[in-house]
């Protein structure tokens, strides 16, 4: 969470001592009060316009929601708000400072009155290693490269030998709907315009470029029925067509 800092309190003068007011004219005046920012708050354009102009609602603290690698400082300062705007502000602009930083997949920022304003931001999710100007960085299913610093975040991910879209699709849909097959792949490549291979521990897994991460996890019974047999595979060939052919030492 990180919070702006709030402007220094003005001291109010002092005021001459009065006499207790009835607790039902407070009442009315509260109720009254609630009201007038209701109708406010209602109105189509000069409600939000009026009360950006008080001070109560200056944009005190900013809240995160959903960050895990992006820094919130890096993100207050693509933010640009300090204290002296308004919660009242459009959001649409602050969403799309947010939505630049290059971690951040979709945001969604919101007033919390008085003076708070609440982003909720979806990452973009790391899916592989991939080699770009030397050396190995994080990628997202798109092959957009991801600023995760590794020594902070250490990510328990996959190789992939190229940027490749098809390959990363396919990691991340076993990222998603089977997590534990995706945490034995440790590389994925490209065998041709038609092949694909991953390495999952001591076995090949080789499959056409079309294959889906329901046909991929056919493997799974094949290498149980092994090992019931006390057999295992070196390789494992999805490229036929409702088959899995194991390959044995």
């Amino acid at each position: 969470m990180a919070t702006a800092a709030s402007d220094p309190g003005k001291t109010s003068p002092k005021a001459e001592p009065k006499a207790a007011r009835p607790t039902w004219l407070r009442w009315v005046r509260a109720v009254g009060a609630l009201l007038t920012l209701g109708v406010l708050v209602a109105a189509p354009w000069w409600g939000p316009r009026a009360l950006a102009n008080l001070e109560y609602f200056h944009a005190r603290r900013v809240v995160f929601e959903g960050l895990r690698y992006a820094r919130p400082t890096e993100l207050l300062a693509r933010l640009k708000v300090d204290t002296l705007q308004s919660v009242w502000q459009p959001m649409e602009p602050l969403a799309e400072r947010i939505g630049a930083h290059p971690m951040v997949a979709s945001v969604v920022v919101e007033r919390q009155l008085p003076g708070t304003l609440f982003i909720r931001v979806v990452e973009r999710e790391p899916v592989a290693y991939v080699p770009r100007g030397g050396r190995l960085e994080p990628a997202d299913a798109t092959g957009r490269p991801l600023p995760i610093d590794p020594v902070r975040y250490p990510l328990d991910v996959p190789v992939a030998t190229t940027a490749d879209s098809t390959l990363l699709h396919l990691l991340d849909g076993l990222r998603k709907d089977a997590p534990q097959l995706y945490a034995r792949v440790s590389h994925g490549e490209r065998a041709g315009t038609e092949e694909m291979r991953f390495r999952l521990g001591g076995v090949t897994v080789r499959t056409t470029s079309d294959v889906t991460v329901a046909r991929f996890k056919d493997i799974l019974p094949v290498e149980a029925d092994l090992s019931r047999n006390n057999l295992r595979a070196v390789e494992l060939d999805l490229r036929f067509r409702d088959q899995v052919i194991a390959r044995q030492p």
